[in-house]
């Protein structure tokens, strides 16, 4: 711990979605079986992009990496609050709560640029199909996530790092199921004024320029489809974006709602449910959102669950 970090207590309590037992049990339950669904979801995801072949593609590759990053993002908050909830203890300690925060934050801003980098692969195919293979190459796919990684760390990191040098003296009980940035910045006793303007800049920033980039590419998506003269073309083309604008729009919908709206609108109980949208229920849905309409993940799906099947019976 720092030496300007005054902080009198050694964890923080999370106080989670309700006080009352009998919501409390209903809320555990339904929280298990969202993470399992989730957890189960993407990794089905992950295992058949990787051993099927035909998914060997810029699409489905980074396909893969969202749903990896959905997995544990998922992981970073739910199996902690799921622990508190059997025994009895809804305490974490500072160093936990920190560290929970720095993969929170990780994650979160990695689903955004993955995102975006998905809608300028769904860009180039569609606006530039002839030359799709030479611009969104292996290498290409490889440094776009590999830099999305990077500057999600990086973000983290000084998050971390400007929290940590904060003193915790006065109140240490978290109004979330987890331990959330915003939060403990109110929750500090120390001067915030770094933090928040780090937060308000760096932070929207990291998080708005994807959803930008995502407007871009499918305002330019939406102007090359148009001028497709076959309807069913047309129908074909928007079936390849759709998957990913429905996972979009839940994501940076609840987002915005979140951190983005006025602060006089901003009721702690409604933030809270807000933000079980973009950590739990838009995790747990991508695998159905991209799976239910795709012929390729169904038939992938089911190549895969056939494998299982003889390795069984053998």
């Amino acid at each position: 711990m720092e030496a300007g970090n005054l902080t009198q207590f050694s964890e923080f309590l999370l106080l989670g979605l309700s006080e009352d037992p009998r919501e409390q049990q209903l809320l555990f339950i339904l929280f298990l079986v969202m993470y399992l669904i989730t957890v189960l979801g993407n990794l089905l995801i992950v295992l058949a992009i990787v051993t099927d072949a035909r998914l060997h593609t810029p699409m489905y590759f980074f396909l893969a990496n969202l749903a990896f990053v959905d997995i544990c993002f998922t992981s970073t908050t739910i199996p902690k609050m799921l622990v508190n909830h059997v025994s009895g203890h809804r305490g974490i300690p500072y160093a936990g709560c920190l560290t929970q925060t720095f993969f929170f934050i990780l994650f979160v801003t990695l689903d955004c640029f993955l995102l975006g980098v998905m809608a300028y692969d769904r860009y180039e195919a569609i606006c530039h199909p002839l030359h799709y293979a030479m611009s969104v190459t292996p290498q290409v796919c490889n440094l776009l996530v590999g830099a999305s990684w990077a500057t999600s760390f990086g973000n983290s990191l000084v998050h971390i790092i400007l929290l940590n040098r904060l003193s915790f003296c006065t109140h240490n009980q978290v109004q979330n199921f987890f331990c959330e940035l915003s939060t403990l910045l109110n929750l500090a006793c120390s001067d915030t004024l770094l933090n928040n303007v780090v937060v308000n800049y760096e932070g929207s920033l990291l998080v708005l320029l994807p959803f930008i980039g995502i407007w871009i590419s499918y305002s330019l998506i939406f102007s090359t489809v148009m001028r497709i003269p076959s309807k069913t073309g047309r129908q074909k083309a928007f079936s390849t974006c759709s998957s990913h604008l429905s996972v979009v729009c839940l994501f940076y919908g609840t987002i915005i709602g979140v951190y983005f709206t006025p602060s006089s609108s901003k009721e702690t109980q409604g933030k809270t449910v807000a933000a079980v949208m973009y950590t739990v229920v838009t995790p747990m849905m991508n695998p159905f959102i991209y799976s239910l309409r795709n012929k390729d993940m169904k038939g992938a799906f089911r190549s895969l669950l056939s494998r299982k099947t003889v390795f069984t019976q053998r």
